[in-house]
């Protein structure tokens, strides 16, 4: 079977809430600043991925990912 990809979210923003989106089954609200020499910046408690605008088609790309999900 083969590994799902992490979810992701592309923003302008450089600052970003996660609270894992499941409501109660969700995690404790966390900011994260997006890395400006990444690009992207990574949720340490569910893995999402928040991925900044501008550079998102390649971030993903070299990733093996792709917008469209």
């Amino acid at each position: 079977m083969a590994i799902k990809p992490p979810e992701f979210q592309i923003t302008s923003a450089h600052r970003v809430a996660c609270d894992g989106g499941e409501g109660a089954l969700g995690h404790p609200r966390v900011w994260l600043t997006v890395d400006p020499d990444k690009g992207y910046v990574e949720c340490p408690y569910c893995d999402k991925l928040y991925v900044e605008e501008d550079r998102a088609q390649a971030i993903l790309a070299s990733m093996g990912m792709s917008q469209a999900g």
